[in-house]
């Protein structure tokens, strides 16, 4: 008897403990990773933070719980950081070396691999919104600039005036990017590198969400306004499928944010969807694993997984990154720091 009753609690033990880690998430959303610091941090900005988080995470629930698609839920979420100037998405979005707000976004289905960006637009009020009209009103998968603006004005979309955008923060990050770069040309940097006096982080702030709905349909979206001080036009990851955003139901839906060259090099969003399919791993592991990878070749951000069982990963290698979920019983979880 002594036997068999160590033996039945050695199978209720891994099975309470397999109970306790089955929780199960509809949406997860990100507004970004960095150097975020709470030091650095006062409490009112935090709670700012948090409460758009977790607007943004209600508002998608809410499209989910009522029986709307993973689709509907992600484009509500971000359009809400869109439209938040905390974040660097619409407005709010960061400048580019000329002085312009310059934003990219995109949109994918994971039932049918449909997907729809947009990339360099300059006065489309909601780029995500943009990128779903790419997706379900044309052929494409990718329009840019004055193309992509002509074609979400025809779609019916909201055009503003560019100064919708501008934030003096932003401005105020513009011409500290400016200094550092006549700080560069004198190579001065070097020796701020060794005293540690640069830290700032220019290449983040992407917003995005990734959904599960009652239909077992995944979605995700990512929206950006790039690279503070880019130059040339540059698009980094957000809108180029598989790189910064992916979704497939037989895997899994990410997000991503940080630099978005890596992102790109490495093909992180499809990766770690591929990691999944073909070497049988979880998302939590194949999360670390593309990150890690970012993190080999010089790369820094994160980025949000949600699989096709509602298991959800939140990997990044910065000091921080905003980021939220909310379980399929509704209740909200929000993280800034490690």
């Amino acid at each position: 008897m002594k036997r068999i009753f160590i033996w039945i609690n050695l199978l209720l033990l891994p099975a309470t403990a397999v109970r306790a880690q089955e929780k199960r998430y509809a949406m997860v959303i990100h507004g970004g990773a960095g150097t975020i610091l709470q030091k650095n941090m006062t409490p009112e900005k935090e709670a700012a933070y948090k409460a758009a988080l977790t607007l943004a995470l209600q508002t998608g629930y809410n499209l989910l719980k009522s029986g709307h698609s993973s689709l509907d839920a992600v484009e509500a979420a971000v359009k809400m950081l869109e439209d938040n100037p905390l974040f660097n998405a619409g407005k709010g979005s960061v400048f580019t070396h000329d002085g312009r707000n310059e934003m990219d976004a995109a949109i994918m289905n994971g039932k049918t691999l449909q997907a729809g960006a947009v990339a360099g637009v300059t006065n489309i009020k909601n780029p995500v919104s943009a990128a779903r009209a790419v997706m379900e009103k044309s052929e494409h998968v990718l329009l840019t600039g004055p193309g992509a603006e002509q074609f979400a004005k025809e779609a019916g979309l909201e055009i503003v005036d560019p100064a919708y955008f501008r934030t003096e923060e932003r401005w105020k990050q513009l011409q500290e990017a400016l200094h550092d770069d006549s700080i560069k040309a004198t190579q001065a940097h070097a020796l701020n590198d060794k005293l540690g006096i640069r830290n700032r982080d220019y290449k983040f702030g992407t917003v995005g969400a990734v959904a599960l709905d009652h239909a077992g349909n995944l979605a995700a979206a990512t929206s950006t306004g790039g690279m503070t001080d880019k130059k040339y036009g540059r698009v980094g990851d957000s809108p180029i499928i598989g790189a910064g955003t992916y979704a497939n139901n037989n895997t899994v839906a990410v997000s991503c944010t940080g630099w978005g060259e890596f992102y790109i090099r490495n093909v992180v969003a499809y990766d770690l969807s591929a990691q999944m399919e073909y070497k049988g791993l979880g998302v939590a592991a194949a999360g670390q694993s593309v990150i890690r990878k970012v993190g080999t070749l010089g790369g820094d951000g994160g980025l949000i997984a949600l699989d096709k069982q509602g298991h959800m990963a939140m990997p990044f290698n910065t000091e921080g990154m905003y980021r939220g979920a909310i379980t399929q019983d509704g209740k909200i979880e929000v993280y800034i720091y490690k």
